[in-house]
């Protein structure tokens, strides 16, 4: 587990946060779901298509309380938290359903509460339950679950660590403006606002750079200089890290001085806020993660990915709320790591998929120490955005994937306009991914990783029924993710 990352004072109020949490459980019972990801992974288009099969009787076979017809009623109301933005489900929906365009990404926190009236399983519950179950759904970047170890480091080892980094890989020339600009700083001169500005503007494009698709990169903290919103330009994110000698201390009013104390400034204006407001009060969490594109990209994604991974589940605890642990410190005891784009694979690799990202997670969760109980890993897709079929290839069925291209792709060479559909073989993972982590992590030289088409679809076209009404929203194993991640509190 990470440092300590809250005084005492923090402690506190998360307690009396729980606490009010805890009342307001006893008259409407209420689950609150985090839901994140890393890098393009659908968290909006997740928790679209998830409100939207509930709402509108989507498929959910896996999904026990609604295939058992023990749920009576779905509705939307109004979230409880009045100082977080809404999650605009309906303007999304809107995007997936009737412009067939991906919606846009997370780049704030907000919020949406969906409640199900539900008939207990158990007779002893149906007395004592009024057979109501809220689920508030916390939507929050990536990046942002990325910035919490910061809490537990101090500025030097920050910086030695985003320097280290900054130096491998495809990153060393990533980052050559930047750390061209670092170590001809003067780090003792007189602190100088444009010096500084200069330094976090170099910093911020290099992590951009790093994040663009091309490269994929997932480890990007601090994720506010990607995503500053309303505190740009402030002095919180004008900050980055400096080369420092291996002793000395910081002169009165240097560069130095400067830049440690906005470090400081980022954890206690950003960081701890989101921690003690949002994450410390969550029960469940999803994270949802790119395993294609990163495959896609390299061995360095790859690897970029699981240490990511390390960081994010280092940030949990899981394990089952006593009453006195949801007072003191809740924790999230079931945590749901999900590879997305499932549709972009014929199902006889989806087990491929689920075995690679499970991989990735248990070495995560070797590297941490921590036990995997209250973990679990699959493959799912949001929205499911393909079909599947077979052609004759030289005698032989052919697997393949039957989609439209988004306006723009580029498939051997031709190019599509957004309209027209095509049939593609999307390649295959390892049956066993152990080998294939050896390799990568023995550094074997010119090691490719197994070709994956990774086409951006549209979002399919869906049918209506006879009375006009469109059907829900396809997918590929949200059913078992919703099992999992709240299945239990509708027993």
């Amino acid at each position: 587990m990470p440092p300590r990352l809250t005084s005492f004072t923090d402690d506190a109020r998360i307690a009396l946060d729980n606490l009010a949490d805890r009342a307001s459980g006893l008259v409407n019972p209420t689950v609150r779901l985090g839901v994140t990801g890393l890098s393009r992974s659908g968290k909006t288009v997740f928790i679209s298509s998830l409100v939207h099969n509930l709402l509108h009787g989507g498929r959910l076979p896996l999904f026990e309380p609604v295939q058992s017809g023990r749920v009576s009623a779905v509705r939307l109301e109004p979230q409880p938290d009045d100082a977080v933005p809404r999650f605009q489900y309906e303007d999304h929906i809107r995007a997936l359903v009737k412009d067939r365009i991906w919606p846009d990404s997370t780049r704030a926190i907000s919020e949406l509460r969906i409640t199900l009236d539900y008939q207990s399983a158990s007779g002893w519950n149906r007395l004592f339950s009024p057979g109501r179950l809220s689920i508030d759904i916390v939507d929050y970047p990536g990046e942002w679950l990325l910035d919490l170890p910061l809490l537990g480091k101090d500025y030097r080892t920050f910086s030695e660590e985003t320097i280290a980094l900054a130096k491998t890989g495809v990153r060393s020339e990533l980052s050559r403006g930047w750390l061209a600009l670092t170590h001809a700083a003067d780090i003792q001169a007189r602190a100088d606002e444009m010096i500084a500005r200069g330094l976090a503007t170099a910093f911020a494009d290099y992590l951009k750079a790093c994040k663009a698709d091309e490269r994929s990169l997932s480890t990007l903290p601090p994720g506010r200089l990607l995503l500053p919103g309303d505190l740009d330009g402030s002095p919180a994110l004008t900050f980055a890290p400096l080369a420092l000698p291996a002793d000395g201390r910081p002169g009165r009013n240097s560069l130095w001085t400067m830049m440690e104390r906005r470090y400081e400034a980022y954890k206690s204006v950003v960081v701890k806020p989101f921690f003690r407001e949002h994450f410390a009060r969550l029960d469940r969490q999803i994270v949802l993660v790119d395993a294609l594109q990163a495959t896609n990209r390299g061995p360095e994604a790859v690897q970029d990915l699981e240490r990511a991974l390390t960081d994010v589940l280092a940030c949990f605890r899981p394990g089952t709320n006593s009453l006195l642990s949801s007072l003191l410190g809740r924790r999230i005891d079931r945590v749901l790591v999900a590879a997305t784009k499932a549709d972009h694979l014929h199902h006889e690799s989806h087990d491929r998929l689920d075995a690679l990202t499970r991989r990735l997670v248990d070495r995560a969760i070797d590297r941490i120490g921590m036990a995997g109980a209250g973990i679990d890993v699959m493959a799912l897709a949001s929205v499911r955005a393909t079909r599947e079929a077979s052609v004759k290839r030289d005698g032989h069925d052919l697997p393949v994937i039957v989609g439209t291209p988004m306006e723009g792709e580029t498939i051997a060479g031709e190019r599509f306009d957004g309209q027209r559909k095509t049939a593609i073989f999307p390649g295959d993972l390892p049956a066993d991914p152990e080998s294939l982590f050896d390799r990568i992590a023995a550094g074997e030289s010119g090691l490719r990783l197994p070709d994956v088409n990774v086409v951006r679809f549209r979002p399919p076209q869906l049918e209506e029924t006879g009375g006009g009404i469109k059907l829900s929203v396809p997918h590929i194993r949200l059913d078992r993710a919703m099992q999992f991640l709240f299945g239990d509190r509708l027993a």
